[in-house]
């Protein structure tokens, strides 16, 4: 009816299939429209400039065309403005309001009418039941308008319980991904403490001093006499992470901190003769190479891990277990670990990771091959000689340019 006295209509639809669905429902009505949804961006504009237009109907999804004002026509305004018809109501009663904000802007007239089913995906999933037994107590037709504020109320309940359990969904990945967060804080500042280069000796002591305790706790624990203490192990765990020698005489001592002092005093002994025989900037140059490496592998296994963890983690509820405690928890302990592992690792390449001179030539592989000619069978195809140009490197290896070693030889 609208459409016939020449009013602008907009239809709004809560997605691209039902707007699709009512354009080939109009177009067997014969009824001229536009579609403006997600797979119409690039008419938009175009679309949304004529929507005001006088008996323009214009089919649009709740986000399509945001933002943008619909002009009128000429002599739309006295016919009543745009009308604006919503098939069904969204999820959100904010999304409801931005369609009925379409018409009547800055003072012009317009109204709006929405049509629900109690088939609808939000009244089928949340307010059926009462709203229909409403419907049947009141006597409303199908057809028929409802203007009575208990209906719009409990609609707009409806909506309600879908606005609080989409906002606990949100709230439940904040309170995950919080987790994450503050070990993502953990690493980056770890990390922006190693790219400038603050300390990085001072931090090497502390993770010796870290994994000194560990150990210690391990293997001469205090919940046993200490002539049952593991010094064995100890002392092999210690050298599996930092060979050195001299760690003996911790067999004597009966109290722990003396024995953590003792074994820390000994490798960072050590430390400082490796310092002495590499020399402090090559050193400081080591520091910060090994730990963004060991940093680097030991922080994306952790978030593969971590990614794993929270796939699994909704069936400690049926255990009766909260899965976001469990998820702390587990992540933390996790994260611990990743940590203590990195520790190790880190100290130990420290220890034996070798320095190569770059000013020093290395010896080349050769491609010589001895062994019998070839005699009746298959013949070699004979290799291309490699064109050396005058600035490279001589191949034979000497370090000088090719023009001033092998090229006179050659008599080039």
């Amino acid at each position: 009816d609208w459409n016939k006295k020449g009013r602008p209509v907009l239809v709004g639809t809560i997605s691209i299939e039902n707007s699709e669905l009512l354009s080939q429902m109009l177009k067997r009505r014969g009824i001229a429209h536009h579609v403006l949804n997600a797979k119409q961006h690039e008419r938009e504009a175009e679309i949304i400039a004529k929507a005001g237009q006088k008996g323009m109907v214009t089919l649009s999804t709740n986000m399509a065309g945001r933002g943008t004002d619909i002009v009128l026509g000429e002599g739309v305004a006295n016919m009543g403005g745009l009308h604006v018809i919503g098939t069904e109501r969204h999820e959100s009663r904010r999304i409801d309001n931005q369609l009925r904000g379409r018409s009547g802007r800055q003072g012009d007239n317009g109204s709006t009418r929405f049509y629900v089913s109690l088939e609808d995906e939000l009244m089928r999933l949340f307010g059926s039941g009462r709203i229909s037994g409403m419907m049947e107590r009141f006597g409303f037709e199908e057809d028929m308008p409802i203007e009575h504020r208990l209906i719009t109320n409990a609609i707009e309940r409806a909506q309600k319980k879908v606005e609080e359990y989409h906002f606990s969904i949100r709230k439940q990945v904040l309170e995950y991904d919080d987790v994450m967060n503050r070990q993502r804080e953990t690493i980056y500042s770890l990390r922006r403490r190693i790219l400038e280069g603050k300390d990085l000796k001072e931090k090497i002591f502390e993770m010796i001093d870290q994994t000194i305790d560990d150990h210690v706790n391990n293997f001469l624990s205090e919940k046993i006499h200490p002539d049952e203490w593991d010094f064995d192990g100890l002392i092999a765990a210690i050298n599996e992470i930092v060979p050195i020698q001299g760690l003996g005489g911790i067999r004597e001592i009966k109290d722990r901190a003396e024995i953590k002092a003792s074994i820390a005093q000994t490798i960072k002994k050590a430390y400082d003769a490796r310092e002495a025989e590499v020399g402090s900037d090559p050193m400081r140059e080591i520091e910060r190479l090994v730990m963004l490496r060991v940093l680097d592998h030991a922080w994306i296994e952790q978030l593969h891990n971590m990614d794993s963890l929270r796939e699994g983690i909704g069936l400690r509820g049926v255990g009766g277990r909260d899965p976001l405690v469990e998820y702390k928890i587990e992540g933390y302990n996790m994260f611990q670990e990743m940590m203590r592992a990195s520790r190790q690792e880190i100290l130990g390449m420290i220890f034996k990771v070798q320095l190569v001179d770059q000013s020093v030539p290395q010896p080349r592989p050769s491609n010589v091959k001895y062994g019998r000619p070839n005699q009746g069978g298959e013949q070699t195809a004979p290799r291309k000689k490699i064109k050396v140009g005058r600035n490279d490197d001589c191949p034979c290896g000497s370090g000088k340019k090719y023009k001033k070693c092998c090229m006179l030889k050659e008599g080039q």
